[in-house]
């Protein structure tokens, strides 16, 4: 079974209850603290240089911010910050805030193709000890009004708790007539280059 050790405890910057899920599924003992920076305000940022970043490069600057946010509040500690972007062409989604923008924005990825960039960092005190960025590709398909509704109706206000009002591992499925990548970057954590990494700081067994 994999474990932590007792001096060199794993803490999530993340208030995902899937990222964390998964973690605790594997075995891996971890403590969760999510960060408290303004992502608003850090892809605004972003978004008004000369040269926007690419979508998957936002996760990742994302996933680095929370993770140092935490880690300066805990020394020693090995902190995983995660961040997963959703991509149609070059417009960049948000969680919907209410039902009437997840019905919205399902709309505008109704039979079409958009990618999902999942990014993680790794920090101990101010050093960045890893970082890594995955990509998936998802097409919806073309499904009549009248599902989407009976599909909103039945998810409620779920949907707004995942950038794309959907959960890949729930009815969300059924949104798709394509998925291209790995399972685990499209729920938002890549477990296993993470593992192999905490593998390599021997904080967990190997």
């Amino acid at each position: 079974m994999t474990e932590t050790t007792e001096q060199n405890p794993i803490i999530l910057a993340s208030a995902s209850i899937v990222r964390s899920n998964l973690l605790r599924a594997a075995g891996v003992e971890i403590s969760v603290q999510a960060s408290d920076i303004d992502e608003v305000a850090v892809r605004q940022v972003l978004d008004i240089s000369d040269a926007p970043m690419p979508p998957a490069d936002v996760g990742l600057v994302l996933a680095e911010a929370k993770a140092r946010s935490v880690a300066a509040l805990n020394p020693g500690t090995i902190v995983i910050g995660a961040d997963q972007i959703l991509a149609l062409d070059n417009e960049i989604f948000s969680k919907p805030d209410s039902i009437a923008v997840a019905h919205r924005q399902l709309k505008q990825l109704r039979g079409r193709t958009h990618e999902l960039h999942a990014g993680i960092c790794c920090v101990r005190d101010d050093q960045t000890l890893f970082r890594y960025t995955d990509s998936a590709s998802l097409t919806v398909r073309d499904f009549s009004d009248d599902f989407l509704q009976n599909y909103l109706n039945q998810e409620g206000e779920d949907v707004c708790t995942s950038v794309g009002a959907y959960k890949l591992e729930g009815r969300g499925v059924q949104l798709f007539s394509k998925i291209e990548g790995d399972y685990f970057t499209i729920l938002g954590l890549p477990l296993v280059p993470l593992l192999e990494f905490l593998r390599s700081q021997k904080v967990i067994a190997q």
